[in-house]
């Protein structure tokens, strides 16, 4: 079992649901966070004492407050850790179920593991932990199906900040101003009506109302 592991976790309850199960699992030293900084500077410190962390447990969605952060979400920490020490194992335990998310966060983060906060969430946890031991990479039943090749629709991150913003109601000219703001590419009213047609015709979507709820069912937004 791991020996030394690190929660960052910016709930109370769910910070002390997470240490319970740690150690009715036998890992003998715990540490906690509840800033994201914090949980990086452990780690970096931890290293440089030459006794580090073998195990990092962290959410995604960290509540802003009066600190200002460098890394103000899980994902922001996780990308940076990844990059700095690969060697750490991570799993993300998170209320998000999208997808996308999780395939980003496998694929290009290279995480060990995705556990969703459920009802059985502390169980599912439990499971990854040890899969994770044993270097296996672990996804909870709510997004076992990310890497299924039914799931493969060829959307890259561009197309799922199109559909969060026509989910939120913009229009495509309003998306388009949006995007030209942000010196997002492609910016043009014409090249968001044909990538907008394309993911029609990839969800088999009659109209926008309905290519917003497919991309919904199939947990990309």
């Amino acid at each position: 079992m791991f020996t030394k592991v690190l929660i960052s976790e910016d709930m109370q309850d769910i910070n002390k649901g997470v240490y319970t199960s740690l150690c009715e699992l036998g890992v003998k030293e715990i540490q906690q966070v509840q800033y994201c900084d914090d949980a990086y500077l452990r780690i970096k410190k931890a290293i440089l004492d030459d006794a580090p962390f073998q195990l990092l447990i962290s959410d995604l969605s960290f509540k802003s407050d009066y600190r200002e952060q460098r890394f103000p979400s899980g994902e922001s920490l996780i990308k940076t850790l990844k990059e700095e020490y690969p060697s750490l194992k991570i799993i993300v335990y998170s209320v998000e179920d999208r997808l996308q998310k999780v395939r980003t966060l496998i694929s290009d983060y290279q995480i060990d593991a995705y556990v969703c906060k459920s009802r059985n969430g502390l169980i599912e946890l439990g499971k990854a932990i040890k899969s994770v031991l044993s270097d296996a990479t672990y996804l909870s039943p709510e997004v076992s199906q990310a890497f299924n090749t039914n799931q493969d629709l060829e959307i890259d991150d561009y197309d799922i900040q199109l559909l969060e913003h026509l989910s939120n109601g913009l229009s495509q000219e309003e998306i388009s101003a949006y995007f030209k703001t942000k010196n997002m590419s492609p910016s043009s009213l014409s090249s968001i009506e044909k990538r907008l047609n394309k993911l029609r015709i990839v969800f088999k979507a009659n109209n926008a109302i309905h290519l917003v709820a497919t991309a919904k069912d199939l947990g990309l937004i």
